[in-house]
């Protein structure tokens, strides 16, 4: 299996990405969340390029694709997602399954809302779109969204440091041993790069508009019925089983399973994960 490791230009921002595998069999598309990037795929995609064709992108401001300047470019997750399904045009997939995990579900499901003859199928690894799934440990967050003071935003900061990357990847995983500080390090040193910062807190203010899309979301899965698999780290203290549990109430077929792992349910679980996606993808995309 030879993972490569590829720039492409989007509309004049050079996006990275990793691919793997058969570019004729079914495509995944792997979407990270915050404040990883492609990296956390490391283990994931040996699981699948056996036989899918897998690809990763890091989104704009995250990993080693571009991070234009504020002035330059509105981190909003409409945007992000409007590079991603560029993206997804520029290397030519026409149909692909998404995984979709934290920031990745946002920008995954804009482009099933917006191209649902595209999607084979949906994969959310703890990628939330329903109000249930929200925890408690979003109430900073959502004073901000209510009020968005320089004190507020300020009292976010703490979100972006060390050992808040550290608790994420930790937090729920009954052996902590079990996970590698590779990914987490490389987070850190994102995160550190300068000006990366503010581009987060942008984005942690403009989140609200992830929620206000969870109706349209909902609706698009009662209406076009794609299958789903949600597989959750259900000691997830940010996205909590309640919202991997609903996405049957619009998705009746819906495979909801657990592991038990916390938010990055790849560190410690990622030869599950995988298997159940095989089993998933072979029975829907073939």
């Amino acid at each position: 299996m030879t993972v490569q490791f590829k720039t492409t230009d989007v509309d004049g921002l050079k996006v990275f990405y990793r691919e793997a595998g058969d570019a004729t069999r079914p495509t995944v598309l792997l979407l990270h969340g915050f404040p990883s990037a492609s990296h956390m795929f490391r283990d994931l995609i040996p699981e699948l390029a056996g036989q899918y064709h897998v690809v990763a992108p890091d989104l704009p401001g995250f990993g080693q694709t571009e991070q234009p300047s504020r002035d330059k470019f509105d981190y909003t997750f409409q945007n992000l997602a409007k590079v991603i399904g560029r993206f997804t045009e520029v290397i030519g997939l026409a149909k692909f399954a998404i995984y979709v995990f934290d920031y990745g579900a946002p920008v995954g499901f804009r482009l099933a809302v917006e191209h649902p003859e595209r999607i084979t199928a949906i994969i959310t690894q703890n990628g939330n779109t329903y109000l249930e799934g929200v925890s408690e440990a979003f109430a900073p967050i959502q004073a901000y969204w209510k009020d968005p003071t320089p004190a507020n935003r300020d009292a976010l900061r703490g979100f972006l440091a060390p050992q808040t990357t550290l608790f994420q990847y930790t937090h729920g995983v009954a052996d902590p041993s079990l996970v590698s500080p590779d990914g987490r390090t490389l987070d850190d040193f994102y995160l550190a790069r300068p000006g990366n910062d503010e581009i987060q807190l942008d984005l942690l203010l403009d989140y609200q508009g992830n929620v206000a899309l969870y109706d349209t979301i909902q609706a698009y899965l009662r209406t076009h019925q794609p299958p789903v698999l949600a597989v959750w780290g259900k000691n997830d203290p940010f996205f909590i089983p309640p919202g991997a549990e609903a996405f049957k109430r619009d998705v009746p077929s819906a495979d909801v399973r657990f592991v038990d792992s916390g938010h990055f349910a790849l560190e410690t679980h990622a030869a599950e994960i995988g298997a159940a996606m095989r089993e998933f993808l072979v029975k829907h995309v073939g």
